[in-house]
């Protein structure tokens, strides 16, 4: 398959699905995340595919959130109720397309996960990252709500800290929280992964999607999909609120992204320390 966005391969029963914008930080666009629904839906019809494994480009980043610039053409503060309705029915659809996929889908992380990309990569069966991997819930410094709260059916209410400080946190911590399964050294994470994922494609396909299917309905059937979108809903209200943060829209929109950052560091600079300090992001990507 080509795409202009992502790279797509079958190797001996495993897809790899690559977010490939690595000059913006594998920054998820309108165009990737329609070309990632195709993708997946692909390897979900293709009988020669019994695993997912989606990965970033050149291990920078997995994703470093969704992209401002797609955001940039109308600001924020600009935005009707119904202008954010239909943005978040989009990226909505999005993030939970891996856990409507059939088949078991993994995520690589190689690098940082911010904001968005986090959001999107708890909808994953399961997820492995480097040793370098850093996290963030970049949400919450932006005033935007977390459209895709997945992390307390995987954490619990130990994610609150993260949501309302939205703290950067690493690797050792996330597989402390279990939000990765597994740490890989750098060099070591897309062998050691595809290598699960080969012994994971040898268990035969019915087995694989019933099971998938069995572990998806305790979720469903403790309230997961209802809580999602009731989630959904309060992002909503949150993305239409009046608040402070109201000024970084305005300064990204009428200076950009550099001096939307500085602002923000002013107020959050003041109370960091070493572990929470946020990623200062690069001009193509937010929350």
């Amino acid at each position: 398959m080509t795409y202009s966005t992502i790279l797509y391969q079958v190797d001996d029963r495993v897809a790899r699905v690559t977010l490939n914008r690595p000059h913006k930080m594998n920054a998820l666009s309108l165009e990737l995340c329609a070309e990632f629904e195709d993708a997946l839906g692909v390897a979900d019809r293709d009988p020669n595919v019994r695993v997912v494994v989606v990965t970033g480009a050149e291990g920078r980043a997995f994703a470093a959130g969704f992209d401002l610039n797609d955001d940039n053409q109308k600001g924020f503060a600009e935005r009707t109720l119904d202008d954010w309705r239909k943005r978040e029915d989009l990226d909505f659809k999005f993030n939970y397309c891996p856990f409507n996929c059939s088949k078991p889908v993994i995520a690589m992380i190689n690098g940082y996960c911010l904001g968005g990309a986090l959001e999107f990569a708890t909808m994953f069966d399961i997820r492995y990252c480097s040793d370098d991997a850093q996290f963030a819930v970049t949400e919450t410094r932006f005033a935007i709500g977390v459209l895709t709260l997945g992390l307390p059916w995987i954490i619990g209410q130990r994610c609150r800290e993260l949501i309302y400080t939205g703290d950067t946190f690493d690797a050792q911590e996330a597989y402390r929280l279990g939000l990765v399964s597994r740490i890989f050294p750098k060099d070591q994470l897309e062998d050691e992964v595809m290598k699960i994922a080969k012994r994971m494609s040898r268990v035969a396909m019915p087995t694989l999607k019933w099971s998938k299917r069995a572990l998806n309905s305790t979720l469903l059937a403790a309230g997961f999909d209802s809580a999602l979108r009731q989630g959904a809903q309060a992002c909503l209200l949150m993305n239409n609120s009046e608040s402070e943060f109201r000024r970084f829209h305005e300064i990204l929109r009428s200076e950009g992204v550099k001096a939307a950052m500085e602002w923000q560091e002013s107020i959050f600079g003041p109370f960091e320390s070493e572990t929470s300090r946020g990623f200062r992001r690069s001009k193509s990507v937010k929350s």
